[in-house]
């Protein structure tokens, strides 16, 4: 099958950018959004049945989901966007290879985590900020969660994979299911069984396995390739280009792992010199970023659910459709992130009140939290969306550098600097000014790609303009 076949056969290249993007995005919004449930529900039933001290162990337990998370996501997004490119390339043994690649990659890279976390879990759970009154729950949530691993990190992974096969329902279904599991047992868990945090990180590896186990099966239910167990055998080529195509997705989940321990160093330190103390402005991080993340999760499930369009259609060489499909994506993301901040801005009372009481201390401390902290995260959707637009078009160091434009570059030095003078506030403030930065930075890099993929469509225009006109005067003189 020859290239142009092979774009008329692929719907990628002819249907509908909405169409599209809705087909995409949808399922993928449901996986990104059953990833961050699982932290959420836990947060939430904790809250209820343990109290703050146990929402703050899970703050504390949060930077090591999210490290399994960055590697699952380079190896699983970076695996999905060279799958796409060389479905639209038609190099069907190039993909078989990169599909059983990942497959290894990810079973390596979760089992090696679980034994790292596993032995050193203490002195793991003390640098990221663990409090003597919040380690004895710390040690009881995070212990369980390392078992499960290398469960979620083959769920969440590999459904990237089987999202850039077409299926994103699968993938959907493979995640909510595990997501749904989590929900009924943790209840049951915590409050019939009085298991506490264990119970909850019980339910969460229960979920997480069930998942996995439904991603493992679609092996034998690819569309674009017929898969072999002799394409398990690791290959340096692909997997060092499967890491380069992920790198920005491991760089934004790292940074927010960096990030949320340096906050919560940065929180305790300067708690305990406020009236609020270390443990609030603990558990009231661990909330605000959770909560946070659904808004993310349907950010980043755009991005992502167009990443196969862009990767397809730039690897066909159709860059209108690429163009069209960013001014879709990023019409959707502003949309949903301003529907964030209005909720943000004017029920944060309510929304903390869903993950238990606290006194007056506590949630004057929440509702100021969520109004400064998150109150330009509308910029901060533009940074997601052009993170994942150059990942997915294979410009790597443009999607690393904007990746850690946000977290990194911006809002870590704010975040030790800005305390020093205005107090545990500071820690505040650091988020919209690193979200405003890091927009101006995204700005200026799309608009110089914008204009590098106007000049090749006029390229190509004119060539074929010339072939048309060259093949007319060959007509005319043969008349």
């Amino acid at each position: 099958m020859n290239l142009n076949n092979q774009e008329a056969l692929n719907p990628m290249g002819t249907e509908p950018i909405k169409k599209l993007l809705l087909k995409f995005s949808i399922p993928c919004i449901i996986s990104m959004l059953v990833s961050a449930l699982y932290n959420i529900v836990d947060q939430i039933f904790i809250g209820q049945g343990v109290g703050y001290l146990g929402n703050a162990a899970t703050s504390v337990a949060f930077p090591l989901v999210i490290i399994a998370l960055a590697l699952s996501l380079m190896i699983g997004d970076g695996g999905g966007a060279f799958f796409s490119l060389k479905i639209g390339e038609d190099d069907k043994d190039a993909t078989e290879h990169i599909v059983g690649n990942v497959v290894s990659m990810l079973v390596i890279a979760g089992v090696a985590l679980a034994v790292i976390s596993s032995i050193f879990l203490k002195d793991i759970l003390v640098m990221f900020g663990a409090t003597e009154a919040i380690m004895p729950y710390a040690v009881s949530y995070t212990r369980i969660i390392a078992i499960g691993l290398p469960f979620a990190m083959f769920g969440t992974g590999f459904n990237s994979v089987i999202r850039a096969d077409g299926n994103p329902k699968y993938a959907a279904i493979s995640m909510l299911s595990g997501a749904i599991l989590n929900t009924v047992l943790d209840p049951i868990f915590i409050f019939v069984f009085k298991m506490g945090v264990e119970g909850a990180a019980i339910a969460t590896i229960i979920g997480q396995i069930v998942s996995a186990v439904l991603a493992f099966l679609y092996l034998k239910k690819f569309n674009n390739i017929t898969f072999s167990f002799k394409s398990l055998r690791l290959k340096w080529e692909i997997c060092k280009t499967t890491m380069l195509f992920g790198i920005s997705s491991l760089i934004t989940q790292l940074s927010i792992a960096v990030v949320a321990i340096c906050t919560n160093n940065v929180l305790t330190k300067y708690g305990a010199v406020s009236v609020y103390g270390k443990e609030i402005p603990l558990s009231v991080f661990g909330i605000v970023t959770k909560v946070n993340q659904i808004v993310l999760s349907i950010l980043l499930g755009i991005a992502v659910g167009a990443q196969p369009i862009y990767g397809f259609n730039y690897g066909a060489g159709k860059l209108e459709r690429v163009k069209e499909t960013y001014k879709v994506a990023l019409t959707g993301a502003v949309i949903i992130s301003l529907v964030g901040v209005f909720f943000f801005e004017v029920f944060p009372q309510q929304i903390i009140n869903i993950f238990g009481a606290g006194d007056a201390l506590y949630n004057e401390f929440a509702v100021m939290y969520f109004r400064i902290f998150l109150v330009f995260c509308t910029l901060n959707a533009v940074q997601i969306v052009c993170t994942i637009f150059f990942q997915a078009v294979g410009q790597s160091a443009n999607a690393a550098i904007l990746s850690l434009s946000r977290q990194i570059i911006f809002y870590l030095p704010f975040l030790f600097i800005l305390p020093k003078f205005v107090g545990i506030k500071g820690a505040l403030y650091a988020g919209p000014i690193a979200d405003t930065l890091a927009f101006v930075l995204s700005a200026i890099f799309m608009t110089i790609k914008w204009k590098q993929m106007n000049r090749e469509i006029a390229k190509k225009a004119n060539t074929e303009e010339a072939v048309l006109e060259e093949l007319a005067n060959e007509v005319c003189a043969e008349a």
